[in-house]
């Protein structure tokens, strides 16, 4: 599905406040770019490709989803209905819990099923966090249906679209959190 090199480099990844607030201080919302002493810089689709690994060709994804019954699809697509799901976000607590580990002796639907939970947790935890980091949304499980089809999808694109406008939503005033 395109995550490995994610999946491997998040595992001791942790946020340093301070430095993102020194980078937000520094980012100006008109260019997408980073004031910096030494000169302008920004964040582009080739530094998403080679530090996350994620495809930046193929097909675009949207950010949009209509309202579902996303009790249903996590059954279909997960094999359970999970209680923490508000507005189309799920609780990312109840994912580690009720996928923390496949068992040995699990089916391939099962470990399938793992592998979209891991993922969803990947894309809420790392890639697109909601300003918690505690909820992901659906939405990205109705593209974990095929992994191979998931695999040709522009992840970079769109986890790049999420920090630009994360990144240009904390730098009013009146924000004191950030995404993304």
């Amino acid at each position: 599905a395109g995550f490995w090199h994610v999946a491997n480099i998040g595992r001791g990844c942790k946020l340093d406040p301070k430095l993102i607030s020194a980078f937000v201080e520094r980012w100006r919302p008109e260019t997408h770019t980073f004031h910096l002493p030494c000169g302008e810089c920004t964040i582009t689709l080739e530094d998403v490709q080679l530090q996350l690994g994620l495809s930046v060709d193929g097909s675009v994804l949207t950010g949009f989803a209509q309202s579902a019954d996303w009790g249903a699809i996590c059954y279909d697509l997960l094999g359970a209905i999970p209680d923490n799901i508000y507005g189309g976000q799920i609780d990312m607590s109840c994912l580690r819990e009720t996928f923390s580990v496949p068992g040995d002796d699990s089916i391939e639907v099962q470990r399938v099923r793992y592998a979209r939970a891991y993922i969803l947790q990947i894309i809420g935890g790392y890639l697109m966090p909601d300003k918690s980091r505690n909820l992901v949304h659906l939405k990205w499980l109705l593209k974990l249906i095929d992994f191979r089809a998931a695999g040709e999808l522009s992840w970079g694109s769109v986890v790049l679209a999420t920090l630009y406008r994360e990144m240009c939503r904390v730098t009013q005033p009146n924000k004191i959190k950030i995404g993304g």
